[in-house]
């Protein structure tokens, strides 16, 4: 599994081709290729219907380097994880309440 840099299993990526912003995929597996340093990329396309597609890569195009499908450029860009949650802090001094029935 390619763990050097780049997108990783479970990553979520945006897919760009033609150089705009086309699609977003999970990475499902990475699994090397019987080329050495590529690997088979199988990507679950978040479209509708969801689609799963594999592709064959270098580990730089993992990296977000640009590589060309049939004459094409397509680009991977990593969608960070969202940070987790630091300790919550209470607000400084007292918040109004607002109560949450009607008067009528």
């Amino acid at each position: 599994m390619v763990q050097k840099y780049g997108a990783v299993i479970n990553d979520l990526v945006m897919v760009h081709h033609d150089r705009q912003p086309a699609f977003y995929a999970r990475i499902n597996d990475i699994v090397p290729d019987v080329k050495r340093g590529w690997y088979q990329v199988e990507l679950l396309l978040l479209t509708l219907p969801s689609q799963v597609m594999t592709m064959i890569l270098e580990e730089s195009h993992l990296g977000g380097e640009e590589f060309t499908m049939g004459g094409r450029p397509v680009r991977l860009e990593l969608i960070p994880p969202k940070p987790p949650a630091g300790p919550e802090t209470p607000p400084a001094g007292k918040g109004k309440v607002i109560p949450l029935v009607r008067k009528t």
